[in-house]
């Protein structure tokens, strides 16, 4: 009989351990379901339905004519394929606008001639542009914020001509500032 009696101590023993188990995990879990912290695989964290975008005009010197058009429409693809947002004509949940402030060359990576008589020269050229924007989150307004700057740069061989790579360093350039908008926005980054 001294064997079974060591048999019940062992299940009993087993049984507490499982009960106390449950217990951690329900406390656990109960607290984890009461907290503040909220995500979405998506990464948005709104519970916001719509969004406003407004025409981003360009007050730059350099750039084309239409970035300012190309860089709206690529932000309201950007955040429906991104987001369950629905982009509103106007009074949007949420809202976005702003400018474009900056595009410009700047010559980087100098490289010597080796002579006095002849100029020095950089062998890479920097596209960057910059971006101002405003945002106004109705449902939880601190997350709005007022004249945040975007900007991201790419660089290019100073051999190539600046126009026959010029769209593609665009992209390059919007897809970056699209992801900082998204992040700052939405995605509370």
């Amino acid at each position: 009989w001294g064997s079974q009696s060591g048999r019940c101590t062992e299940k009993s023993n087993n049984m507490v351990l499982k009960i106390r188990l449950s217990m951690v995990l329900f406390v656990i879990t109960a607290f984890i379901n009461q907290s503040c912290i909220h995500y979405s695989f998506s990464g948005v964290s709104t519970t916001a339905t719509n969004i406003s975008i407004e025409q981003f005009f360009n007050n730059s010197d350099l750039a084309p004519a239409n970035l300012g058009a190309e860089f709206t429409n690529r932000l309201k693809d950007y955040f429906i394929q991104n987001s369950s947002l629905s982009i509103a004509a106007e009074n949007g949940e949420l809202s976005l606008e702003g400018v474009i402030t900056d595009y410009k060359l700047s010559p980087i990576a100098p490289t010597s001639s080796g002579s006095n008589a002849r100029v020095d020269k950089a062998a890479l050229t920097r596209l960057t542009i910059s971006i101002r924007a405003n945002y106004v989150d109705t449902i939880e307004p601190k997350n709005s914020f007022k004249d945040k700057t975007f900007s991201f740069y790419q660089d290019f061989d100073n051999n190539l001509d600046f126009q026959s790579v010029q769209s593609d360093l665009e992209k390059k350039i919007f897809d970056q500032i699209l992801i900082d908008i998204f992040n700052a926005t939405i995605a509370n980054w």
